[in-house]
């Protein structure tokens, strides 16, 4: 069921970044140029749910190759009082897409996507919830009200904190703009190379990442 996407990773991935110049602390040294992954998603999607975690098996493979992040799909709603978004699966989820947005800023990229694996875990229609939120921040080592995210996403865990809600409306002006509709849609460099939304569909072996590293 997941041999598309899993065979694009491979030939995408698999294979060693060519090490390219960087500047450090105002030294030269060798560094990797890491392939942008994105994933267009809205957190209570069932789709999006199987395409995480297909990532998630495949992550400790390629993490120190990838800057892995979710871009949330939804609709901007200016009568919605806590939002300013309307989202397919509910109010919940767009406090999920907070929660997670707010995570992914305030902690390490491997406890964000800890904690959004913990969400999922629980079953999508408990993704937003505010216990299940503080339940999988201290599952995973996050301080909710020191280290940023709760501050971010509500203190209380409800997904409305004024930050959060920000990063959310920022988050689905992106995927409007870059006519990304449909979760779970695969970007790879900025280039859409594969959608689950029933089955996977639209799946192809990119060339970016030969393109990315050639001169390097």
């Amino acid at each position: 069921m997941h041999l598309p996407l899993l065979a694009l990773l491979s030939n995408v991935l698999a294979p060693g970044l060519s090490p390219t110049l960087v500047v450090q602390n105002g030294q030269q040294k060798l560094g990797d140029r890491r392939v942008t992954v994105e994933l267009g998603v809205m957190s209570r999607c069932p789709d999006a749910l199987l395409c995480e975690s297909v990532f998630n098996e495949v992550l400790p493979k390629v993490a120190d190759k990838v800057d892995l992040s979710l871009l949330y799909i939804g609709k901007p709603n200016s009568t919605d009082q806590d939002f300013g978004i309307t989202c397919l699966h509910g109010p919940e989820e767009c406090a999920g897409n907070v929660q997670q947005l707010c995570v992914a800023k305030y902690a390490p990229s491997s406890t964000w996507w800890e904690f959004v694996q913990c969400q999922n875990y629980e079953g999508r229609y408990r993704v937003g919830s505010p216990d299940l939120a503080l339940k999988c921040a201290e599952a995973v080592g996050i301080d909710w009200v020191q280290g940023g995210a709760g501050q971010c996403a509500g203190l209380d865990g409800s997904g409305k904190g004024e930050e959060g809600v920000r990063l959310l409306r920022e988050s689905v002006e992106s995927t409007q703009t870059r006519g990304i509709v449909r979760s779970c849609t695969v970007l790879i460099q900025g280039q859409q190379v594969c959608i689950h939304d029933g089955t996977w569909k639209s799946c192809e072996i990119n060339e970016e990442y030969e393109r990315l590293n050639v001169d390097a």
